[in-house]
């Protein structure tokens, strides 16, 4: 019984990494930009999404809410940060990203306050038996979000027309552009579905812990960008199998090697034994 909770527990977690992760992937596969803003936005999400259901007790209109302000967020930050840079060397591009990430930090501290805001009436917070084990709401929640979202992505790339156009524009932006793909569209929405997905982990990372805070988006995203590399560089496959992977590494971490590493630490030292041995990541080329 312990290993299925600690099993259920990694992919409760993973999935919440997958929603973040993919839509960093989906940047650097689009730009080849380490979007470390996104930690920002992820943020974001969660303040809006806890502002708005505090004011109106809904939950699914903070969410949306959040979700579509965010990713219009997400599209402006593309246009005025990364598109004048483009041209310019990678780092260039990362080094803005960093700053523009410590910036909005320093915005939310000063607009919000530095010591985090919490849910009026907590929603999802009932319990839930799953086989013995008991789980929150929130945490099936999540989980059932993140399946809907991932799903409703696959189909998007897979079997429209702006999937099409946008698996081209990544395999090669030249060759869609002689071919009539509007490249700039895409890249526009690029931003605004992955920005989107992380305004809505951020909404349910904030229930889990009742807390928003200027700083929260840290440590979920910096997972996220390690994520990323484990699944090889632009991967989508590849980084939402990462996420489940590393999720179900931290939980059984925290039992074996918990008392001398806590459970972000896990999380890395697994990235950096994986990078020693494959440094290229588990998936890349697949």
């Amino acid at each position: 019984m312990l290993y299925l909770e600690l099993l259920i527990q990694g992919l409760i977690h993973g999935s919440m990494y997958a929603v973040i992760a993919v839509g960093l992937t989906l940047v650097y596969g689009l730009l080849r930009i380490l979007h470390v803003a996104h930690a920002g936005l992820f943020a974001l999400g969660g303040y809006l999404g806890l502002l708005i259901t505090n004011a109106t007790t809904s939950l699914p209109l903070g969410m949306f809410t959040s979700a579509i302000v965010v990713g219009i967020c997400g599209m402006l930050m593309y246009r005025l940060c990364y598109q004048p840079i483009l041209d310019r060397p990678p780092y260039v591009a990362l080094i803005a990203s960093i700053g523009l990430f410590i910036a909005m930090e320093e915005i939310f501290r000063l607009v919000f306050g530095p010591y985090g805001l919490t849910y009026k009436n907590p929603p999802l917070q009932s319990q839930i038996n799953l086989m013995g084990i008991t789980l929150r709401s929130a945490e099936v929640g999540m989980v059932i979000s993140a399946l809907i979202l991932l799903g409703i992505l696959a189909y998007l790339s897979q079997r429209t027309r702006i999937g099409i156009a946008w698996r081209a524009t990544v395999d090669d932006p030249e060759i869609s552009k002689s071919f009539g793909i509007d490249t700039i569209k895409v890249r526009y929405l690029n931003f605004f579905i992955g920005s989107a997905l992380a305004a809505v982990a951020g909404v349910f990372i904030s229930l889990l812990s009742n807390l928003v805070e200027p700083t929260m988006g840290g440590v979920p995203s910096y997972k996220a960008l390690a994520i990323i590399v484990l699944g090889g560089l632009g991967n989508v496959t590849g980084t939402l199998i990462a996420s489940l992977l590393l999720g179900v590494v931290e939980a059984f971490g925290t039992i074996y090697i918990g008392s001398f590493l806590d459970r972000d630490a896990i999380a890395f030292a697994f990235l950096i034994v994986i990078l020693m041995i494959r440094p290229q990541g588990l998936f890349a080329g697949k």
